[in-house]
């Protein structure tokens, strides 16, 4: 493989010069050098070392972005924002998956700062643990006093700017709904106690039960992971203590579908028996059956307003722009179920009726 060396011999130039044409440095080289560096690059099919490019360049040019798991949904739309503005600004993305894992997120931190991104942008839920945020803060501070720029998406105990999905009003419209609809008997399938996303929208759906003189008890919450499985699973151990239940709040849509796969394999009807409510309206939301009734958080714009913000200029003042929720209402919600409706979700007249003809 050919190195900057055999350029520089092979065009009759000394190696800074061939590594200012290389890496377009604003120092002027005329245009007969320039010429011939390019053309020994081209010969000897030469690949510059990325890392030591962004050494070289005045400016860093890559962003890095650290998610708890880009393959779940509601980060897969987020960075497709991010990318939107980093692709139109000719940002390179660098995105690392920290699976909910504070260790591994410092370690991103500091792996990210080694190489000298231009800005940070922590994409998900902070975390109930003071140790763990001490410490990423120490690690933002050191990395901004070096000229870097950090927004975080969620909330995070971190001093700057931020992009912040009304979580805690989202948990609320859901919970409102429900309420309106007369369901009494709700469940919520939740995320990790530790994540702050699974306490702010708990928070906005006791609240809405609250103001109906409905409470919210720790028997009917059961936490799990932030996916299907764990939707489905936690569901499974929801109806276990309280087969009355007649809604179930899921607090993002992955947990939703698993909620919707184990009322479908109890033969419960889906909202006849038991309505369900997600969160965040993933794509996937419209497409299951019957359409998943959710709250939606704007995830792309979310994407699209850290990214602005970061390549941006730089305020005195830290900026936090909060992103509304809004309730969409489809299939799988609706009103509660009477005593003596038949497992269909007929009411006893019907089945009368029924009868009759």
């Amino acid at each position: 493989m050919a190195t900057l060396s055999d350029v520089a011999r092979r065009a009759g130039v000394s190696p800074a010069t061939a590594s200012r044409v290389i890496n377009g440095s604003s120092k002027p080289v005329t245009d007969e050098l320039r010429e011939r560096v390019l053309a020994a690059v081209a010969e000897l099919q030469y690949v510059p070392n990325a890392h030591a490019q962004l050494l070289a360049r005045s400016h860093r040019s890559a962003v890095g972005v650290i998610v708890h798991d880009v393959s779940d949904p509601y980060f897969a739309e987020i960075t497709r924002g991010l990318q939107r503005v980093a692709t139109d600004q000719g940002r390179l993305l660098m995105i690392c998956n920290s699976y909910r894992d504070p260790d591994r997120e410092l370690e991103y931190v500091e792996l990210l700062r080694g190489h000298q991104v231009a800005a940070l942008i922590l994409a998900g839920s902070g975390y109930h643990d003071d140790a763990f945020t001490r410490h990423l803060n120490e690690k933002l501070a050191a990395y901004e006093a070096t000229g870097g720029r950090v927004v975080v998406i969620g909330r995070h105990e971190h001093f700057g700017d931020a992009v912040m999905p009304d979580n805690r009003a989202g948990g609320y419209l859901a919970g409102r709904e429900l309420c309106e609809l007369g369901h009494r008997a709700i469940g919520v399938v939740a995320g990790p106690r530790i994540l702050t996303t699974t306490t702010d929208r708990l928070a906005g759906l006791r609240q809405a039960l609250g103001e109906q003189g409905r409470e919210l008890t720790e028997r009917r919450i059961r936490y799990a992971e932030f996916d299907r499985d764990g939707g489905a699973e936690a569901t499974a151990r929801l109806l276990d203590a309280d087969p009355d239940l007649t809604a179930i709040v899921a607090l993002n849509d992955s947990m939703a579908i698993g909620a919707l796969a184990t009322l479908r394999a109890r033969s419960l009807a889906v909202p006849q028996q038991v309505s369900v409510v997600g969160f965040d309206d993933m794509p996937i939301a419209r497409d299951v059956t019957p359409a998943l009734t959710t709250v939606r958080l704007p995830l792309v714009d979310m994407g699209v307003r850290a990214m602005s913000l970061v390549l941006g200029a730089q305020e005195p003042a830290p900026r936090v722009e909060v992103l509304p929720a809004e309730l969409v209402r489809r299939g799988t919600a609706g009103p509660a179920p009477h005593p003596g409706w038949d497992t269909a979700g007929s009411p006893p007249d019907a089945r009368r009726a029924d009868a009759a003809s």
